[in-house]
């Protein structure tokens, strides 16, 4: 069965896209240089919280651009926030 891509499809891919790796250079920052020093624990902990949200939201929809989207980004966030708290731990 074909997947039949609508406006509204591509505007919600598109947003995604958009939102979700606007993380992305912040992400390979902290990769290369490994220094978490002005990420906020709070802004990084509220992402991840409204990420989760979104997620559950796509999936309970079944709108796989959300779905996507958040998949993604919750990955970028994790990944800065467990790097976040093991730097506050030494």
């Amino acid at each position: 069965m074909p997947f039949d891509l609508t406006a509204t499809d591509a505007l919600g891919i598109a947003a995604g896209c958009c939102s979700t790796f606007a993380l992305a250079p912040q992400a390979i920052k902290v990769w290369k240089t490994q220094q978490v020093d002005q990420l906020s624990i709070g802004m990084l902990g509220l992402m991840q919280s409204g990420s989760v949200l979104w997620l559950s939201y796509g999936l309970l929809e079944s709108d796989v651009s959300i779905i996507w989207a958040n998949a993604v980004a919750f990955g970028f966030i994790l990944y800065m926030l467990s790097k976040k708290i093991a730097s506050m731990r030494r």
